[in-house]
């Protein structure tokens, strides 16, 4: 007897459906909630739609550059700020599709509502530069940073 197929509700069928099987839930059955809001606010479900948001952070020579995929959002639906100690914070809300009472739904996988990503900025960014672009989906917040002043340096001449 094999379990694969008990896992997968005795399915044997050539067509492969990836959306046929949800995701197990280990932890259903415990007798603590299944949701983190309850010790962590910052995880309520107002924001748990893009806890998520992936947001990558590069540095070169010349600046700090982070990208944000936001398939879907305009650049009205996405707030760029700067916080005193240098805080850096992306926030944004997708709006949920509205309904129509002929609709029938079949699955709703995309997520929609409010996400927040903070950064502590290094000292060598310069604040007062800040630069925010929105470009197919994918917000470019680009911070230059302050030039490391070279120290001068003067040859002297060895005599004898």
């Amino acid at each position: 007897m094999s379990l694969i197929p008990h896992f997968f509700g005795n399915r044997r069928s050539n067509n492969v459906d990836p959306f046929a099987l949800d995701v197990w839930d280990p932890f259903k059955d415990f007798p603590f909630p299944s949701s983190l809001s309850t010790y962590f606010p910052e995880f309520s479900s107002e924001t748990s739609a893009f806890v998520n948001t992936r947001i990558d952070w590069k540095e070169t020579p010349e600046a700090h550059v982070f990208k944000a995929d936001l398939p879907g959002l305009n650049k009205e639906e996405v707030k760029v700020e700067v916080e005193e100690d240098r805080v850096l914070q992306i926030s944004g809300e997708r709006s949920v599709e509205k309904e129509d009472k002929n609709d029938a739904w079949h699955r709703v996988e995309r997520s929609s509502g409010k996400f927040l990503r903070r950064f502590r900025l290094p000292e060598n960014a310069k604040m007062d530069q800040i630069k925010a672009a929105m470009e197919n989906g994918v917000l470019t917040v680009t911070v230059p940073k302050v030039e490391e002043k070279k120290p001068d340096v003067r040859a002297i001449e060895i005599s004898g």
